[in-house]
């Protein structure tokens, strides 16, 4: 179904994806509880607030009303949160009965926005972690990209708080950092080999760094290079490999084996689309857009993969609706990654180092190749003969023929014959009969 322009025109105004997260933050709200509040999951506010996607419809509006400052704050520098007290909360809409999007979160109540003296705990750190929005706001655009850069709004968002600019080093050192132990721990889970794990983040990054210039002004330079890492470690020409050709011993612990074990026997894209839904937190059109897929086949794609892995988990059969389901599946893949000890990727530094020599190396290959086509092309034009001659045939011994016709040499009886008949006078028959004597 479209939507008119006119419904385009009443919605509600939202600030900078920048603005959005100060804006949350100043009102003591985490993206749980406002995840809970407007009916979505965590990674769906996560991307609202680096500005890969927008809400939309009766969503933009909650979240809007949600996040908007109050009126005392308009009028003052100080944060509202302070002085307001608690923010109310609306309720969350309803989910659609057996939809794959649907959220297991319910409404928890917001604490109150009054400062404390207690500092608040510092969150545990994420089996699937994304980059953080400052990352792409603190890149260095490339000269090319500069007016992309300047509609994004990044250069300005980046000004106006006066954060330091990094390097293209910097920036890409800060997003390997941040980046390179999840997605490790990430595409363990979708191949089974650690060796080949470790492989396929070094050789995306290393990609993204000889197209730093793409990376750098894409909206999120963490999926990008996610993405990357999916298709390396998935390619089927693994398959020849010795090293990777079977899969690493499972967990010795029999919940988290049969979970491994579940995980292999998906067919790839089923287990990719599991693992972006239900392990890194996508929503279903992110995942149907990362797979390749439409929304309705990535649904489906979904719902398969759960009902396999539920026949191996019986407390994933025993959940209730899908969003429970997706919220214990999401912490059996957490855990699933978390335990298991897969290899640390080498260093920011040796990554770039590694890209830089594979683009040397195919470069010099390149201008070899060319080299060596000019040469052996004039080598060619210098020893071709300027004219053709055709080829004189072999002489062959032929069978069959008869023998030369016409008049053969006289014996010397025949020569006798014929002197005798033109000695005599006689004509006719009578010459031939033979005498005698």
């Amino acid at each position: 179904m479209t939507r008119s322009t006119t419904d385009e025109a009443a919605a509600p105004q939202l600030p900078s994806p920048k603005e959005r997260r100060r804006l949350r933050e100043a009102k003591s709200l985490s993206e749980d509880q406002v995840a809970a509040a407007v009916g979505v999951t965590r990674a769906t506010v996560r991307s609202w607030e680096t500005g890969r996607t927008s809400p939309r419809g009766r969503k933009r509006a909650l979240y809007a009303k949600l996040i908007a400052p109050e009126p005392e704050a308009l009028a003052t520098t100080a944060p509202a949160a302070a002085m307001t007290g608690p923010t109310p909360v609306p309720t969350a809409p309803e989910a659609v009965p057996g939809s794959a999007a649907e959220v297991a979160a319910e409404p928890t109540p917001v604490p109150s926005a009054e400062p404390t003296s207690e500092p608040a705990p510092e969150p545990a750190p994420e089996a699937f972690p994304e980059a953080a929005p400052e990352v792409k706001a603190m890149m260095v655009v490339p000269e090319a990209a500069t007016d992309a850069g300047r509609n994004t709004g990044t250069d300005t968002e980046a000004e106006a708080v006066g954060e330091r600019r990094l390097s293209p080093a910097e920036a890409f050192d800060e997003l390997y950092a941040r980046t390179a132990p999840g997605l490790v721990r990430q595409a363990y889970l979708l191949t089974g080999r650690r060796a080949l794990a470790r492989e396929s983040v070094e050789r995306a990054f290393q990609l993204a760094w000889h197209r730093w210039p793409e990376v750098a002004v894409d909206r999120d330079p963490a999926g990008w290079v996610r993405a990357a890492a999916y298709e390396y470690a998935m390619s089927p020409w693994h398959r020849l490999r010795r090293a990777h050709r079977h899969p690493d011993a499972p967990p010795t612990e029999p919940g988290k084996r049969a979970l491994f074990d579940a995980l292999l026997d998906l067919p790839p894209a089923y287990r990719r689309t599991l693992l972006l839904y239900d392990g890194v937190g996508l929503d279903l059109p992110e995942t149907a857009a990362e797979t390749e897929a439409s929304t309705p086949a990535a649904a489906g794609r979904l719902m398969t993969a759960r009902a396999a892995v539920a026949e191996r988990l019986p407390e994933l059969a025993s959940a209730a609706t899908p969003a429970e389901q997706s919220a214990l599946l999401h912490d059996r893949l957490g855990g699933l990654a978390r335990a298991e000890h897969v290899p640390v990727p080498q260093p920011a530094r040796a990554v770039r180092t590694g890209s830089e020599d594979r683009a040397r190396l195919w470069t010099r290959a390149a201008v070899a190749g060319v080299a060596l086509l000019i040469a052996v092309t004039g080598l060619t034009l210098h020893t071709a003969p300027t004219h053709y001659e055709q080829p004189i045939s072999p002489a062959e011994r032929v069978g069959g023929v008869p023998p030369r016709g016409g008049p053969q040499k006289l014996t010397a009886q025949d020569l006798k014959l014929q002197k005798t008949l033109r000695e005599q006078l006689a004509h006719g028959p009578e010459r031939l009969i033979p005498q005698l004597r």
